[in-house]
């Protein structure tokens, strides 16, 4: 059973025994270094970090807790110098006088909070100090305590509410942030899924977003889709890796994509103003992002497509789905985008429909690991799925379930899909 503070001497950091920073003393009790002592109750027991220069009072704090049910673990040491390396992912609480040789007051208090952000503090303070440890609550201790006028249980009461309290500070801090993250999620998931603007056009569509495992960290998928003069333009991307700076990158390329297309920029010059605006606001160098993008005119059935290390997008009519065989390109940041390369261009014609998606879907297993997917898997996917009589307006949600059931439990990667078909929808 863990001791009290009674006092053991030379034991270990976290042994169950008191350690002591200064010189072994025959004298106190449990001279082998260890003492075990019961007690009545069985407590949680506390670390406690006891930073003080006087040996006197020390060896008084230790005796106090030894008469209280409270089980302690403490380390003595009488310098900061010596607390600190005591400190770092210490979880514990800290007994602080203010009145060390090499730090004092609220400057020391501040140095120890630092060091032991997860640590409750607990102050000692002279009775002509009073104001000082109320300064010290003020300045994030727990609790302040007059020498002289504590006793064994109120000194143990208060270590023990001073972790407690900290620990709910703890708990309440987490849920504060969890909860600024999930608003701060849903601020980038809106600027990356935004409402595509194609009112005059002849394609309907179908968006369909489904975040994965690592939902902890908002993904860097975003898709568009604008109706300008005449022409539907299509864009579906994902910035490469998880968090914020990653989805901050998506929504400013989302965002620039439609301000360049609704600016009349022409679609051959696109690509290389968003590899400019890449470069400029990835806050790694190795950030890229791969993307496809596609043109119909109204009037026409040819769509021309550019794909940059994106999953090529695929054609369906009447049950049968095609992959659309594209000119591959590096994705965007990687290489310079090629000013004037050409489209592919590929029939869509009135009543058929065409998918794109991110490579969440192509990244899960095929039936298990090893093996992956890919295009040719999703493909085959979603044939099946299409000869089962599912309705396009459903594809989406049954080709993640299906990718969900092949991968054997939820997908790791966020999946963005867009499917727009060419005349009003059935």
């Amino acid at each position: 059973m863990p001791v009290t503070g009674q006092g053991a001497v030379d034991a270990a950091p976290g042994a169950s025994a008191v350690h002591r920073g200064g010189p072994h003393r025959p004298d106190s009790p449990g001279g082998d270094g260890v003492l075990n002592k019961r007690v009545e109750a069985t407590v949680e027991s506390v670390d406690v970090l006891l930073v003080e220069d006087d040996p006197g009072d020390a060896m008084l704090a230790e005796e106090l807790l030894a008469d209280t049910v409270l089980t302690t673990r403490i380390t003595w040491v009488e310098t900061l110098k010596d607390a600190k390396e005591k400190l770092r992912n210490f979880r514990g609480c800290v007994l602080l006088d203010l009145n060390l040789p090499d730090a004092q007051g609220l400057d020391l208090l501040r140095q120890v909070l630092d060091a032991a952000p997860s640590a409750a503090v607990v102050v000692l303070t002279g009775l002509d100090d009073e104001h000082e440890g109320l300064a010290a609550v003020a300045a994030g201790a727990q609790d302040y305590l007059v020498k002289g006028q504590v006793d064994g249980s109120l000194l143990a009461r208060s270590l023990r509410y001073s972790v407690e309290r900290k620990r709910a500070d703890e708990n309440v801090r987490k849920l504060r942030e969890a909860r600024m993250r999930a608003r701060e999620n849903m601020r980038l998931e809106r600027g990356l899924l935004p409402q595509v603007l194609l009112e005059r056009s002849p394609l309907s569509h179908r968006a369909y977003y489904r975040p994965g495992r690592k939902r902890a960290l908002v993904g860097g998928d975003f898709y568009d889709a604008v109706e300008k003069d005449g022409t539907t333009h299509v864009l579906i991307g994902d910035v490469s890796g998880h968090g914020p700076d990653e989805a901050a990158l998506g929504v400013s390329l989302r965002i620039a994509w439609r301000a360049l297309i609704m600016g009349g920029v022409a679609e051959h010059e696109v690509l290389s103003h968003l590899e400019g605006i890449l470069v400029s606001e990835r806050a790694q160098e190795e950030m890229y992002a791969t993307l496809c993008m596609a043109s119909l005119d109204t009037g026409t059935d040819r769509m021309r497509v550019r794909v940059l290390g994106h999953p090529p997008p695929m054609v369906i009519r009447d049950g049968e789905v095609k992959e659309i065989q594209a000119s591959p390109q590096p994705p965007l940041g990687v290489f310079p985008v090629e000013p004037d390369s050409e489209p592919d261009v590929f029939s869509l014609p009135e009543g058929s429909s065409v998918l794109f998606y991110t490579d969440g879907l192509v990244d899960a297993y095929d039936d298990g690991p090893p093996e992956r997917l890919e295009v040719q898997g999703l493909r085959r996917l979603v044939g099946r799925i299409l000869g089962q009589g599912v309705s396009l307006n459903h594809l989406p949600e049954h080709v993640v379930d299906e990718a969900e059931r092949s991968n054997g439990g939820p997908l790791q990667d966020d999946v963005a899909m867009l499917l727009v078909k060419h005349g009003e929808p059935k």
